[in-house]
């Protein structure tokens, strides 16, 4: 498995595809890992060059001590870019990855050619909810909020139809490094973007489940028609991990983007 120190945080990733095709970094969401993506590049094959990382703190990569930042993910992010040697490229962030995404374009614009933002916003969720998500972590860990997350992570049929399925990801989150889940809820308690959506000025895609009810339709809408170059698209009967969700139905999205906006 392959890994690459980032100043002092050592980060874990994986990369496939021929690297002819269009690059593309997926960026995870808070409580998961880079294995989230895994059935979304099955799909894609060789269509794209994929790059998908443990955030700090996440997955094998290393867990430094919070509080995190948007800025501190962003520049890992970045930091990743620079050391494997990937000229400009998409960004395909997911929830707080696609905060990161959009925070990576603010530090550097040149090393973005698109952004893809699924079920994610500029800002998500109060700062008095995050200050009970962290004193409810601190005091009882992650596994007693797991059964609420899954109710948001994925939509009804999902968890009707594939209810195993649900229970193994559920797994993920209850294992998440302690630190590494306080660490970003720290991040996502502090986060703002909104006065930099104006200067986000390459194409973007905002994706939305419609059953999402953590970044909601309403939100990533709102998002879309801020950033000066965005189109909005929503994928009925599904939760807030589109791409774990409907892998197929996410990957003709992207790829339609790439297509349609990158000539890719």
């Amino acid at each position: 498995m392959p890994f690459v120190a980032i100043a002092d945080v050592t980060l874990h990733y994986r990369m496939s595809g021929p690297e002819q095709a269009t690059p593309v970094v997926f960026v995870n969401s808070l409580g998961t890992d880079c294995r989230i993506w895994e059935d979304l590049v099955a799909v894609v094959g060789d269509r794209i060059r994929s790059l998908r990382y443990d955030q700090r703190g996440q997955g094998l990569s290393d867990v430094p001590a919070g509080p995190y930042s948007i800025g501190d993910h962003a520049g890992d992010l970045l930091g990743l870019l620079d050391r494997l040697g990937w000229g400009p490229t998409v960004l395909c962030g997911l929830s707080i990855g696609g905060m990161i995404a959009m925070q990576a374009f603010t530090q550097r614009q040149g090393a973005v050619r698109g952004l893809v933002l699924s079920d994610t916003s500029d800002r998500i969720g109060p700062t008095e909810f995050w200050d009970v998500r962290i004193q409810q972590i601190r005091e009882g860990g992650v596994e007693p909020i797991a059964g609420s997350v899954m109710q948001r992570w994925f939509g009804s049929s999902f968890h009707r139809d594939r209810g195993v399925t649900a229970r193994g990801w559920a797994n993920l989150l209850k294992r998440a490094p302690l630190k590494g889940y306080l660490g970003s809820c720290a991040a996502l308690r502090e986060a703002d973007l909104s006065a930099s959506l104006g200067r986000i000025a390459a194409p973007a895609l905002c994706i939305c489940g419609s059953e999402d009810a953590s970044t909601t339709p309403e939100e990533v809408r709102s998002l879309s028609d801020r950033l000066p170059n965005a189109h909005y698209a929503e994928v009925q009967g599904a939760g807030h991990l589109v791409p774990v969700e409907r892998p197929v139905e996410f990957a003709g999205l992207l790829t339609r983007f790439l297509e349609e906006r990158l000539g890719g």
